[in-house]
């Protein structure tokens, strides 16, 4: 998949998914709303018929008939009385009631019967359906505070006979919920009806929560599938480039050693050669050397494997550590010497016998010396050591190559990777050799570490302990 592709692919998703997460949150939004304009339209439903009890009370009625008996020579109000429709009598009542408020505004409140009012609110609520716990009071406009609070008087007004020390919540006083009492005009109305739901946005959300936890899970759902289908673009086209890599590599570490065979071959079959038994040898031993060195590319592409397969195998014996590195780096002076460098050798471990598979420690050494020298693009320098750690034995390789940027650090030991190396275009491999030398020491039950600077250098460091544990590969 091309790069173009890859970034329209994710375009599309992160959109797709923005998308659906707009539409969820406003969809939950909406219908929260819509949970709430029913609760309030069910609560001012309530106080209303709250409201009307109140007024039909009948001490509130006593009210009335004291004014119709102190107003019975009025002319006008015996006008209304004989009228024969019931809006006549509706505006009697709402006349008396005005009039009377004019005279004793307070009296309208002071004589409301609190057990009634804690009745009428409980009746009237549940009938609504509203079963959740609520906090309501009678606010007096004339002293500015409420005079009964969830049953109980709590302020002075007339003879102030009735009273307790009950405290009105904040809420309660800052509630959406309130209502004039006797639907006066608003400077004569003696006071207010309030409710307070301490509680209403849980049980508002209760209503939408599964809703809610169900469009969390699907929206997560498809973010890990979006993510998920990333991370499998991303590893495709970066298994893609391994491959391509791979191939390239192969193709040249086969190559180089296939043409000095072919030339080699044909040099032998020259009259002129076959009859020189020196020549002969020399080109006898060039096609024996390229096939071991084909040979030993072959063996790595087939202990990977193994070793993917788990099916590698150990074959520990007592070996001398010392002893083991002293040869290896003996065996690496060569190349590093033609090249004007050199490899010191400290051998400072004193428990250097360790149980290990001599083949396979051999050849991680091997390889980490081996790269010690190609990534040097001058003289290298390389410093070889051991030391005594407290369960096994520590070997640190050390060069003034090239270094590692710190972003390749963390994929060094993943199979096919190669550094980029700059202008350094002769180095050439399969990028197995540290995934070999990583899986071989994890066999051991070791670790493998490293420190490198770009442009100072790198310090590969392996720990093999006294006996291989059990570990998988």
């Amino acid at each position: 998949m091309s790069r173009r592709s890859t970034i329209i692919i994710m375009i599309l998703m992160s959109i797709a998914l923005l998308g659906v997460s707009v539409i969820q949150f406003f969809w939950i939004k909406w219908s929260l709303n819509i949970k709430e304009n029913n609760f309030n339209n069910q609560v001012y439903q309530a106080i209303n018929f709250v409201k009307i009890r109140l007024l039909e009370d009948v001490e509130t009625k006593e009210f009335y008939q004291t004014y119709l008996q102190q107003k019975k020579g009025d002319v006008h109000l015996q006008n209304i009385l004989k009228g024969s429709d019931g809006w006549g009598k509706q505006q009697l009542e709402y006349e008396l009631r005005n009039n009377l408020l004019l005279i004793k505004p307070d009296e309208f409140i002071e004589n409301i019967d609190i057990k009634k009012l804690d009745e009428y609110l409980m009746t009237e609520l549940s009938n609504q359906g509203i079963n959740i716990d609520y906090e309501y009071g009678i606010f007096s406009k004339e002293t500015q505070s409420f005079f009964i609070l969830n049953g109980n008087y709590v302020a002075e007004i007339g003879d102030g006979s009735q009273m307790s020390k009950v405290q009105s919540s904040p809420g309660l006083r800052e509630t959406e919920y309130k209502i004039p009492i006797f639907d006066v005009h608003d400077k004569d109305e003696p006071g207010y009806l309030y409710l307070f739901f301490p509680k209403k946005t849980g049980v508002l959300w209760k209503e939408v929560w599964k809703i809610l936890a169900v469009s969390i899970f699907f929206t997560g759902l498809i973010l890990f599938c979006f993510l998920y289908t990333l991370s499998v673009i991303f590893q495709q086209k970066k298994t893609s480039e391994i491959k391509n890599d791979f191939i390239n590599n192969m193709t040249h570490e086969f190559k180089t050693p296939i043409a000095t065979i072919s030339l080699a071959t044909d040099s032998i079959q020259s009259p002129m050669i076959m009859g020189n038994e020196v020549k002969m040898k020399k080109f006898l031993g060039i096609i024996k050397e390229e096939n071991r060195r084909m040979l030993r590319q072959v063996e790595k592409v087939l202990q990977m494997a193994q070793i993917d397969r788990k099916e590698i195998a150990l074959k520990p014996t007592k070996i001398n550590i010392n002893e083991l590195v002293s040869q290896s780096a003996h065996h690496a002076e060569l190349k590093v010497t033609e090249r004007g460098g050199s490899i010191d050798v400290r051998l400072g471990a004193k428990r250097e016998i360790i149980e290990a598979d001599q083949n396979h420690v051999s050849n991680i050494i091997a390889n980490l010396l081996d790269n010690a020298e190609k990534y040097c693009p001058e003289e290298p320098t390389i410093i070889v050591e051991t030391h005594d750690d407290k369960d096994g034995v520590k070997i640190s390789i050390t060069d003034n190559g090239i270094g590692i940027p710190k972003e390749s650090l963390k994929h060094i030991f993943e199979k096919f990777y190669r550094v980029h190396t700059g202008n350094i275009h002769d180095v050439k491999g399969f990028g197995l050799g540290l995934s070999y030398v990583k899986a071989i020491v994890d066999a051991h039950g070791g670790r493998v570490t490293v420190k490198s600077e770009p442009g100072k250098g790198s310090t590969f460091t392996l720990f093999l302990p006294f006996r291989p544990s059990k570990r998988e590969v």
